[in-house]
């Protein structure tokens, strides 16, 4: 499996200057790739292309020899803000996007007490979402981008609004599970010391 993105531009209507220009990259199966450099420079914008919620201006995007159009099972986001329905608990929140894409429930039962476990969560399942730290809930997140199975793992800045404390447990939990999920990852981050983190850490 391979994502490959060729000669990727986007410019916005308004702007005097491409957000992106001329980007190719190839990810291979199970990398994880950081992408790094200072806000507003088109991280976001280059994984919102990728994970098929925005279109590029020119260029094209494969994944295993089919061409990124639009959003697809095959990729999971997972973004700066846990986006959890607060009115749910834990395990359901875990278990939505499942739901929308009508697995079953046997098999959601099994895929939530397997993730919620990989994120040491299975004991909190039954919390409300106001009742679990900061970083509980990104915990909860990517347990539910976990659930949906998808090959390619898109991260927007998942740990930048947590504390140092926490974001370094976060990252200690985030390479043990690609170790054991074999996931392919692109995660973007603005802070150089978390790219340094991943390059020497992996």
């Amino acid at each position: 499996m391979s994502l490959e993105l060729k000669n990727i531009s986007r410019s916005f209507e308004g702007s005097a200057r491409e957000t992106l220009k001329d980007i190719s990259l190839t990810v291979g199966d199970g990398e994880f790739v950081c992408l790094v450099g200072p806000s507003g420079c088109g991280k976001s914008t280059l994984l919102n292309i990728i994970a098929g919620l925005d279109r590029p201006t020119s260029g094209e995007l494969w994944m295993n020899g089919e061409q990124i159009t639009g959003p697809g099972a095959d990729r999971a986001m997972m973004f700066q803000e846990h986006a959890l329905y607060p009115w749910l608990n834990v395990i359901d929140n875990v278990k939505f996007g499942m739901k929308l894409s009508k697995v079953a429930k046997e098999e959601q039962d099994r895929r939530a007490e397997y993730y919620l476990r990989m994120v040491r969560l299975w004991e909190f399942r039954d919390y409300r979402i106001h009742e679990i730290s900061g970083g509980m809930k990104q915990r909860t997140a990517l347990a539910r981008a976990l659930c949906l199975n998808s090959p390619v793992l898109l991260m927007d800045e998942p740990f930048s609004a947590l504390d140092k404390q926490t974001t370094n447990k976060l990252r200690a939990d985030l390479e043990r599970i690609w170790e054991e999920t074999k996931k392919t990852i692109v995660f973007v981050t603005h802070s150089v010391e978390e790219a340094v983190f991943w390059r020497i850490g992996l």
